[in-house]
């Protein structure tokens, strides 16, 4: 690899990575927000929040990445005109082609991490989320047992607690047991814990004390203890059986679903667009390069204004994402449609391509040369319409 070479995919490695990680964080707390009730009302800590919830990063870099690269490119390529480097390699008659081929380089990275994200990573991700999720809206202490409140689990056996810490200690535990027929328990303790054993759920109170009062007349007896464990796993719900979306199911799963899937047989439709969405978004990756080294990627003077050749390319891309997004609305499993899922992103590929090709002088068709000359003349009107009263504003 040349030193030019190295030196763009470097810088622009750089920026994506930077921007990648600045945009993932921040559509990460949006989404983040919508699970927050796992903290306020399923009583998890922040930690288990964080790691449930950073189960959907993949997803997020798969939407973000194409983004992220875009910037990355207007920031390398802006930053190479800026310093005159794309001056000094077309003076020495350096190609176009000697900049695009690190660009392309790049993209193709890209490609490959988004393509790995968006077959693998992401649902796997995903599916784990609905499983945790599914988890803890089935745990007994985050779903009955609320701080100061009295709450029946069954008949004759009750829960109280004063307060629940955030490693998940329970302060202030009072259980009152009337099951037995014959003896009526209660149980006090300073705080208490539930953890697994042996297969089994126990509550471990610490440093309390166990009333024993027969249900009939007869005298209560009072005994102390450290340590003393409360059976719970007859009391813990079974958790139900996650039913997993498309966008939570492994790749394999949705080319063959199995023949008892309910959700499967329902939707059908569901399954067949998210298999070609995933196969399909990707390419975004490569179309969005192309389209922004056809606005950027040529030599131009200090003198000449690149702030509508970055406008172009942002427009550019959200446009063609945009209408990718609108694709999937309407497809609705339609086998004729599905295949524009893969035309639009492919037709921006083609078109950036042409019009990088025309620049160095090659035949192009005349459609195609009519239609990059219409986009041309449009963006050099605004260009102009955007200077005349910049010019008009200083004066």
């Amino acid at each position: 690899m040349k030193i030019l070479e190295r030196y763009i995919i470097k810088r622009a490695f750089v920026a994506f990575a930077m921007t990648l990680a600045a945009m993932t964080g921040v559509v990460w707390a949006t989404q983040a927000l919508r699970q927050l009730d796992l903290v306020t009302s399923k009583g998890q800590t922040i930690v288990q929040f964080i790691s449930i919830t950073m189960l959907a990063m993949p997803f997020l870099v798969v939407i973000v990445a194409p983004f992220a690269m875009m910037i990355a490119l207007i920031l390398v390529l802006n930053a190479l005109s800026s310093d005159s480097e794309l001056i000094v390699i077309n003076a020495t008659g350096g190609s176009r082609f000697l900049v695009l081929k690190p660009i392309m380089i790049f993209a193709v990275c890209v490609f490959a991490l988004s393509a790995s994200m968006s077959l693998y990573l992401a649902p796997v991700g995903l599916g784990q989320l609905r499983e945790e999720i599914t988890r803890v809206r089935a745990d007994l202490i985050a779903n009955i047992v609320k701080p100061g409140r009295f709450i029946s689990v069954e008949d004759g056996l009750t829960f109280h607690i004063r307060n629940r810490s955030g490693n998940g200690t329970l302060d202030g535990l009072l259980l009152h047991d009337t099951r037995d027929e014959e003896t009526a328990f209660t149980y006090q303790a300073e705080t208490g814990q539930i953890i697994e054993a042996a297969g089994r759920t126990l509550l471990v109170m610490q440093n309390g004390t166990i009333q024993r009062r027969p249900q009939a007349e007869g005298d209560i007896s009072i005994v102390r203890f450290q340590s003393y464990a409360f059976d719970l796993s007859n009391l813990i719900p079974e958790a139900s059986e996650p039913v997993y979306k498309a966008s939570e199911r492994s790749t394999l799963n949705l080319l063959n679903p199995g023949p008892d899937d309910g959700y499967a047989q329902q939707h059908p439709e569901k399954l067949q667009t998210e298999l070609h969405e995933r196969f399909s978004q990707p390419l975004y990756c490569i179309a969005f390069a192309l389209i922004v080294f056809a606005f950027l990627g040529r030599a131009r003077t200090t003198r000449q204004n690149r702030s509508v050749a970055i406008l172009g390319a942002i427009i550019g891309c959200i446009a063609l994402r945009t209408t990718g997004f609108g694709i999937t609305a309407i497809t609705g499993g339609s086998s004729s449609l599905l295949v524009l899922l893969y035309v639009v992103p492919l037709a921006g590929i083609s078109l950036a391509f042409w019009s990088i090709l025309r620049d160095e002088h090659l035949p192009l068709p005349k459609s195609v040369a009519r239609a990059i000359e219409t986009l041309s003349f449009l963006i050099d009107r605004l260009g102009e319409r955007i200077n005349g009263r910049n010019a008009s504003g200083v004066s």
